[in-house]
């Protein structure tokens, strides 16, 4: 059996989701993962794991052994204050380790408004939230940390996550989501289950610098997607509100960019079929099992 040693910086949906895709692939899987939480150990299903404190203050310094004795990293935490923590703290670490697979999850938001075309990984880079800002930097940050080091970085840039937990389907029931019908809006998602099944593929499928889209085969408007996720739930109406009326600085960058994110360099260099290779798809299946 295969045997894994990795360190997670960050352990979210997308990181988990990865681990057990990990683990139905019969590989065995040593595990460290960070977290704000004072350090524990802890369990993700069966599977025991060393959970270390860190964040923009402080770390526990027992993580350096098992970041030093890693081979495969996955890094999933955002820009704070405009930095990449994780470089921050251990950018020697990285300069110094032998490592095989090193991953930053990035954003689409990096591409900012391109008005409703789509883009690829040549396309322009120039966004206009603080939070793409950010993260367009990062990347920058890591890629001239990976060249002056030859380590073997990839990045992927993922575009709106949905799980079987976290969706419209559950926003729509408990009355959480606003939805708002804006002409001529396009973004792109993509099912948590599709990021993992990819991050796993690309640990024997590996080109070093390398930049990928992980997104789905539709874009399309949030209107189109709410209306589908009402029709499956039988709400025979919905109710919008306008863009002008909200405060969320989050929802109201998320309408300022319109774009179609194209996945065929992830789908090609990966050999890979997306499991839900759209909302229908992905929204059947939450409907169906979990709802």
């Amino acid at each position: 059996m295969k045997t894994i040693n990795i360190f997670c910086f960050g352990f979210g949906q997308v990181a988990k989701s990865f681990i057990r895709k990990l683990s139905l692939e019969n590989i065995n899987i040593n595990l460290s993962a960070t977290s704000r939480e004072k350090s524990q150990k802890k369990k993700i299903d069966t599977l025991s794991y060393d959970s270390f404190q860190f964040d923009e203050n402080t770390y526990d310094q027992k993580l350096i052994n098992k970041l030093t004795d890693a081979k495969h990293i996955l890094v999933s935490i955002a820009p704070i204050d405009g930095q990449d923590i994780v470089l921050k703290k251990f950018q020697k670490n990285f300069c110094q380790g032998k490592y095989k697979w090193v991953t930053y999850l990035s954003a689409t938001s990096v591409y900012g408004d391109h008005k409703g075309e789509w883009v690829d990984e040549k396309s322009a880079t120039m966004p206009t939230s603080e939070n793409g800002v950010n993260r367009l930097s990062v990347e920058k940050s890591w890629m001239n940390t990976a060249t002056k080091n030859n380590l073997p970085f990839q990045i992927f840039r993922l575009s709106g996550i949905y799980s079987n937990k976290k969706n419209i389907l559950v926003r729509l029931k408990t009355g959480e989501e606003k939805i708002i019908n804006k002409e001529n809006h396009f973004f792109s998602r993509i099912h948590v289950e599709d990021i993992a099944n990819t991050l796993f593929r690309s640990i024997n499928n590996f080109k070093a610098k390398e930049i990928y889209n992980i997104s789905d085969d539709k874009p399309c408007s949030s209107f189109e997607v709410a209306s589908y996720a009402a029709k499956l739930l039988d709400i025979k109406k919905l109710e919008t509100i306008d863009l002008s009326t909200i405060k969320n600085q989050m929802l109201k960058n998320f309408y300022k960019d319109s774009k179609k994110v194209s996945n065929q360099k992830m789908k090609k260099f990966f050999n890979y079929e997306l499991k839900y290779p759209t909302y229908v798809e992905g929204l059947n299946y939450i409907r169906d099992n979990f709802i």
